[in-house]
């Protein structure tokens, strides 16, 4: 372990330096934060940090879904402020959701799911994390996927 975190240079960081691990973690906590009080609270630490977090709820049939689920997480990004309004940084949310859609999609062909999508970010750092409960009637299952892009 002490080889890859020296590979790349966590043992260096200090604790007011945030990198990719730290945004992976605000958008985890997002997107598994129970309402929209803790998604405030959230919000606001987070943001006296220097990363800006934005929370989406989801749902509906696995596959028909995707393309929504992708939009969704692009306009909330926007709307929050976790990214401007440019082609770059909307496609790296949205290649992102993507990318965490296809490894739970798997587990959920023929199911429903819902869950919510946590994208937070600092600088070049965005991360796009997803809870999802997948199922039928009351038989449910529990995945959370991540990704990162850099901006």
């Amino acid at each position: 372990m002490d080889n890859i975190m020296q590979t790349y240079g966590e043992e260096k960081r200090h604790d007011n330096e945030i990198g990719s691990r730290q945004v992976a973690q605000a958008a985890i906590q997002t997107a598994i934060s129970d309402g929209r009080e803790e998604e405030r609270r959230l919000k606001a630490e987070y943001a006296a940090r220097g990363i800006l977090v934005a929370a989406m709820d989801f749902g509906g049939e696995a596959v028909n879904s995707v393309p929504k689920i992708i939009e969704r997480a692009v306009v909330g990004a926007k709307r929050e402020g976790v990214i401007r309004d440019t082609h770059a940084e909307e496609g790296a949310v949205a290649g992102a959701a993507h990318e965490v859609l296809s490894q739970i999609m798997v587990r959920a062909i023929g199911l429903n799911f819902g869950g919510k999508i946590g994208v937070a970010r600092k600088g070049d750092h965005l991360c796009v994390a997803v809870f999802f409960a997948i199922g039928m009637i009351h038989l449910d299952d529990v995945a959370i996927g991540l990704a990162h892009r850099a901006v």
